[in-house]
């Protein structure tokens, strides 16, 4: 072979090689980095929407998600687990976890959220206020004290003088919504952003004392993330124009 026509064969070879790997879904070496993202629960619609743009807008990375309680979150947080970002429904979850040093920064806080009343569609009981939940024969379930959706209830209870005794207590406010769904309960108390994204399988009930337990979202970046740049600009994304706009789309309330 001449050394042009070996000259050119090369010059074809590398090309196709890098075209090639132009059509991976990683980085230069075809490598994908995975951001992951410990989140609410009740975050988890609007945080998956916003993981396909951040996905989008940086090429050659995945973000993994990890939705539960938040006091669920922060205690494998603080056992150490591993993890990028932390997105807690209420600031004292993210408290425990600043405390041991596991988030160095100052949280930055993005969202707000309300309890509303779901019940079956139709409202079968007739549930009218928060006080009916009490009434005898009225299968009622709650978030566990510890959870934000929880310690909200508690909140609510204490401010309305209504005591509720709850079928079940679950982990997390997606349990909740889900135990209603399905026809296990009668009503239960969830995020107004889980009722609404729950659509016409749930009827609502508004009630007056909810304002009374305004829980704010705090999101930071994890101490020792092995991808501190992506975690900020995770971040960023949440707490910016585009992560407002999604999260109020949601129903989510401003910080």
């Amino acid at each position: 072979m001449s050394h042009a026509r070996r000259a050119g064969v090369l010059i074809t070879a590398g090309a196709l090689a890098a075209a090639l790997a132009g059509c991976g879904s990683g980085g230069s070496d075809g490598s994908t980095t995975t951001l992951t993202v410990f989140a609410a629960a009740s975050l988890n619609h609007v945080f998956a929407d916003l993981g396909k743009k951040f996905e989008s807008d940086h090429p050659g990375t995945k973000v993994a998600f990890s939705f539960a309680g938040s006091s669920d979150l922060a205690a494998q947080l603080n056992q150490g687990a591993p993890a990028d970002v932390f997105a807690s429904a209420d600031t004292a979850n993210m408290d425990k976890v600043v405390k041991t040093k596991r988030i160095a920064e100052k949280p930055r806080n993005f969202a707000t959220n309300v309890l509303t009343i779901v019940t079956p569609p139709g409202n079968p009981k007739h549930v009218a206020t928060l006080a009916d939940l009490a009434k005898p024969g009225i299968k009622v379930v709650v978030c566990a004290p510890q959870v934000p959706c929880g310690s909200a209830t508690k909140k609510v209870e204490a401010a309305s003088h209504t005591k509720l005794s709850p079928v079940s207590e679950e982990s997390d406010v997606t349990d909740v919504l889900a135990k209603v769904t399905s026809g296990d309960a009668d009503a239960g108390l969830v995020y107004v952003t889980d009722a609404s994204g729950a659509g016409d399988k749930v009827a609502t009930v508004s009630f007056p004392e909810s304002a009374g337990a305004v829980n704010t979202y705090p999101i930071a970046a994890v101490a020792d993330s092995k991808h501190a740049d992506l975690a900020e600009q995770f971040d960023a994304l949440v707490t910016g124009p585009d992560g407002r706009a999604a999260l109020a789309k949601a129903g989510f309330g401003a910080p």
